[in-house]
């Protein structure tokens, strides 16, 4: 027996924002990959290094699944999620709406889905769920991934199941949009200076552009940070270019998300807010060659280059911030 909802599956270049496009195509709702992330305020910056992490991990986004809360928020949209320590509980949260027609959004852990040929352990993976048979689910993963994919059931219950950092217990979620929501370019200008106020006002020193200062600072000391430099540093630049963040740790998205707002908004500091993160785009994709560089060579220079960029891009950041923060004015 099976259960198939017909959907869109155009995969993304992001997972959260892949899925999200999924379950509100479902409903009508066609926004671009750069407008679901920018209306969910999803641009950030974290430095994360800690003793029980092999090497620092430079993130260019807000947590999982913040992003959709925040979209959900914003526009209006009826958002429903189900979390529980139960795997015959968490099934049933997604087989009755694809009994009944809609979607189902999972957060679960890359590691185990037998599509991924890259086995590196990610509890913030988001995928949309559109129907199932007796031996497989039938996914929508990014397009780097395959798009319309499939995994078995049992791939699919440990992905789920699993635990650790960034992982939810069994998270599933549906999006519904209402009559009478509000259309998506009349919450421009929130969205931004959200977006704006938290990444200029971080509460700690590792986020926004406090946190690149920090990267900065730090990067120059990463071939000492582990025992395999020559693999450890190439790693790190190809997740910032190709571990689902649409290149330049999610800044081409945002940039080209304020690109797609200078049509519904003629603002000075939208203008300046989006040449600025033109430009720190172009400085993001040269980092991660630095870093790149560094590892494959063997060499310290690269990881100076590399902190004197990111010091730049601290600033060029914190410029576009200010700015873009001054829109609702």
């Amino acid at each position: 027996m099976s259960t198939i909802v017909p959907v869109d599956p155009r995969g993304g270049l992001h997972c959260e924002t892949t899925t999200l496009g999924v379950l509100l195509r479902h409903e009508g709702l066609d926004l671009s990959e750069p407008m679901l992330f920018g209306l969910g305020a999803g641009l950030s910056f974290l430095y994360w290094d800690s003793k029980h992490l092999d090497f620092p991990f430079l993130g260019g986004r807000v947590k999982p699944f913040d992003l959709t809360r925040a979209l959900a928020d914003r526009l209006g949209l009826g958002l429903t999620v189900h979390e529980t320590s139960s795997p015959r509980r968490a099934w049933e949260h997604v087989t009755a709406p694809l009994a009944a027609g809609r979607p189902v959004g999972l957060q679960l852990d890359s590691y185990h889905l037998d599509y991924f040929t890259a086995k590196v352990h990610f509890g913030g993976h988001v995928v949309a769920l559109h129907g199932y048979d007796d031996h497989r689910a039938h996914l929508v993963d990014t397009a780097q991934q395959g798009g319309a994919v499939t995994t078995r059931l049992d791939h699919l219950a440990a992905a789920r199941a699993a635990r650790g950092p960034m992982t939810a217990r069994h998270r599933s979620f549906t999006l519904t949009v209402p009559p009478g929501a509000p259309a998506p370019h009349t919450r421009l200008v929130p969205a931004i200076t959200a977006c704006a106020d938290a990444f200029l006002h971080p509460p700690i020193a590792n986020l926004g552009h406090r946190g690149i200062t920090t990267a900065a600072r730090r990067i120059r000391t990463w071939r000492e940070r582990t025992d395999h430099p020559e693999r450890d540093l190439p790693q790190a630049a190809r997740m910032m270019e190709h571990a689902g963040t649409g290149g330049a740790l999610f800044r081409n998205l945002y940039r080209d998300f304020l690109a797609a707002c200078t049509e519904h908004l003629d603002s000075p500091a939208l203008r300046t807010g989006h040449a600025r993160y033109a430009e720190a785009a172009t400085g993001w994709t040269e980092t991660a060659a630095l870093i790149a560089r560094a590892g494959e060579t063997g060499r310290a220079e690269p990881l100076a280059e590399a902190s004197a960029l990111l010091t730049e891009l601290a600033r060029i950041e914190r410029e576009a911030m200010t700015a873009l923060s001054r829109l609702a004015e």
